[in-house]
């Protein structure tokens, strides 16, 4: 029985596309965005690969300057615009579905936690502002390890910080990476699918797929015997 629900952070409950905005307002096409975001989550993930580290942000600023300075006509301060844009994270918000399912999840005795590639602060400010903080057990990264999801060290660190069983967590995430990631490492895994996109057969398979968050709750305790009342 899962006991503990644990969530990937950027684009699985905070929604990026308001850095479409910060992007504009620096010069650079919004449509820039995902590949920004691939490219940061590429070069995490090549640190860790080859034995070392550096956090979210400095991966993030560093490839963004990059990316600005390489834009066709841009002629601006990469260093001042790249760190406008990552002022962004600070402000973001979560998706719509996101409040009610951690709700409904928290009310029905689940432990609600994070693990992030990104940072544990700034995953505090977007659940405060979405007034759900108070219901997360735990907000982890991944400075800790100092390895990038989906490194076996990242998922060995949320499963000893949160005190149970691997197979008693499960992983939800946007990413199937995330999910393959997870699933190697002993927990169970949800992809949470908001594009509709078909999943990739490379990957270990996820236990559950869903469209929303909101569907969640409801998969997860369909057949839990009820409290006595």
């Amino acid at each position: 029985m899962i006991q503990v629900v644990l969530f990937d952070v950027n684009e699985t409950l905070g929604d990026l596309s308001s850095l479409r905005g910060r992007l504009e307002d620096v010069g650079a096409p919004g449509h820039l965005l995902p590949t920004w975001f691939a490219g940061t989550l590429r070069d995490g993930m090549g640190l860790t690969a080859a034995g070392a580290y550096a956090d979210f942000a400095e991966v993030a600023e560093c490839g963004l300057r990059s990316l600005l300075t390489g834009l066709d006509g841009w002629a601006g301060d990469a260093r001042r615009a790249a760190a406008h844009v990552m002022s962004g994270f600070g402000d973001l918000d979560v998706h719509p579905d996101v409040p009610d399912a951690v709700r409904a999840l928290h009310s029905a005795g689940l432990r609600p936690a994070t693990l992030t590639n990104g940072s544990a602060a700034v995953t505090e400010g977007l659940l405060d502002r979405a007034g759900v903080r108070d219901l997360f057990e735990a907000l982890l990264d991944v400075s800790v390890p100092r390895a990038w999801k989906p490194a076996p060290a990242a998922y060995r660190h949320a499963v000893d910080r949160l005190g149970v069983a691997p197979d008693r967590i499960l992983l939800v995430a946007v990413h199937p990476w995330d999910v393959d990631g997870a699933r190697r490492a002993g927990l169970r895994a949800a992809w949470l699918n908001r594009a509709a996109l078909p999943y990739p057969s490379m990957f270990e398979q996820p236990h559950h797929t869903i469209t929303d968050l909101r569907d969640l709750p409801d998969l997860l305790t369909a057949g839990r015997p009820r409290e006595p009342g």
